[in-house]
């Protein structure tokens, strides 16, 4: 790491994140780039979080750990307030990120001051591990892109096809620019704050898999498919309304027709992880009432 302090801050909100957090912060560690931080912020767990977080004797690693349990977005926004690097990726305590991901986004907004967002696809897994699907994100995305052609692509799929925040690298001065992540949209913070960073710059899409995220059937996610649905539903309309945006009315049409479909689509898919996870010996389930990305 350089004295200057580091280029990048990886940071891992987590409450009651036992199950995987050892895996989650493994990943992170075994980076080919190793100019980074890690701030892992403990929301006042109650389960053996903190003293996974000890064990680990990297210098990289900064715990912090807070007096009561904050609320999702706040423990989100802390963990950034908690980061000293001008590049910025939060990470769920459930989800991967391969070895090479760090590097090869760095070097993405390293060469294009342009970028304010680079995202990559990732792979969907089981609570065991076990990929459900691969390679998955981005359709349509792939490259460089204006933020009037993501927003597009944005109200066509009526979701998030950008992707969590685990496969996307941003800078810390956009981020603090645009507000940061807001609680008005608690269930789809992420492609809220996506489509606001693209005010500040252009977007990457990168074809490789470099992160995966762990599809639990007793997820966060799962439990709250309805909240989720309707703000990302919600941002779907202001993106739509927004005339800097220059959305189209057959985009519109589009997102319409596909927004029930892209629903039902991750209900399925929380559906399978559930059925592979029971079946895995290796799987740890979280249980509904506990959330390994911050609260």
């Amino acid at each position: 790491m350089s004295t200057a302090g580091p280029k990048v801050s990886v940071c891992i909100p987590v409450y009651r994140g036992e199950a995987f957090l050892a895996e989650t912060v493994r990943s992170v560690l075994s980076q080919t780039f190793e100019d980074f931080e890690l701030v892992l912020l403990d929301n006042a767990s109650t389960d053996e979080t903190p003293h996974i977080a000890r064990s680990f004797g990297d210098p990289r690693l900064r715990i912090v750990t807070n007096a009561t349990t904050l609320s999702q977005p706040d423990n989100w926004r802390r963990a950034v307030e908690l980061c000293r690097a001008p590049l910025v990726k939060l990470v769920c305590a459930d989800d991967l990120l391969y070895p090479e991901c760090l590097e090869r986004q760095v070097a993405a907004l390293a060469a294009d001051p342009g970028l304010a967002l680079v995202a990559a696809r990732r792979d969907m897994i089981d609570e065991g591990g076990r990929a459900l699907f691969r390679g998955r994100g981005l359709k349509g995305l792939v490259g460089e892109r204006s933020g009037v052609e993501v927003a597009r692509r944005v109200v066509r799929s009526g979701a998030n096809p950008i992707g969590e925040p685990g496969g996307v690298l941003f800078r810390r001065a956009d981020y603090e620019a645009v507000g940061g992540w807001r609680p008005e949209r608690q269930w789809a913070m992420d492609l809220d704050l996506w489509i606001r960073l693209l005010a500040r710059g252009r977007f990457r899409g990168q074809a490789e898999t470099l992160a995966a995220f762990r599809v639990g059937g007793q997820s966060l996610s799962a439990d709250n498919d309805v909240s989720i649905y309707g703000d990302q539903r919600a941002i779907v309309d202001q993106v739509s309304a927004n005339p800097r945006l220059r959305v189209r009315p057959v985009d519109r049409a589009i997102g319409r027709l596909g927004a029930h479909s892209g629903r039902l689509r991750r209900l399925l898919l929380f559906a399978l992880a559930a059925r592979t996870s029971r079946r895995s010996p290796q799987a740890v389930p979280t249980g509904p009432s506990v959330s390994s990305c911050g609260s």
